[in-house]
């Protein structure tokens, strides 16, 4: 898989996306990161890959639950700035987005799905 542009592609879908980073669940290795060019960093490298750390985690531990529950679809946390998406790529990938407090997140989330053929 092209993760650099699905990245890419999924960076520039809608204008409220400010960060998108696509995180190998096996190995721990960032395969793409990268901000909106223009937009303000709110959190420093340091915290963002903590940030971006604690995403994978929690998504590892709610995975423990899938016999029971299902499989995750996505998390979607909103905060007073921004609001942030995790969601499975496929079976060992994880993507992490940080959009603006004004997108629609769920239409956002509906156009990712089709972008990586998500039902596939």
């Amino acid at each position: 898989m092209d993760y650099k542009n699905i990245g890419k592609d999924i960076l520039y879908l809608d204008p409220n996306i400010r960060f998108v980073t696509i995180f190998d669940t096996t190995d721990g290795l960032i395969l793409f990161s990268e901000h909106r060019p223009g937009v303000t960093n709110l959190l420093t490298a340091e915290q963002s890959k903590h940030s971006i750390q604690f995403s994978v985690s929690a998504w590892k531990i709610r995975s423990t639950l899938e016999k029971k529950i299902g499989k995750g679809k996505f998390v979607l946390a909103e905060y007073e700035r921004i609001k942030r998406i995790t969601m499975p790529l496929d079976k060992n990938h994880l993507l992490y987005i940080t959009t603006e407090i004004g997108c629609d997140a769920l239409s956002l989330i509906d156009k990712i799905k089709k972008i990586i053929d998500y039902d596939k």
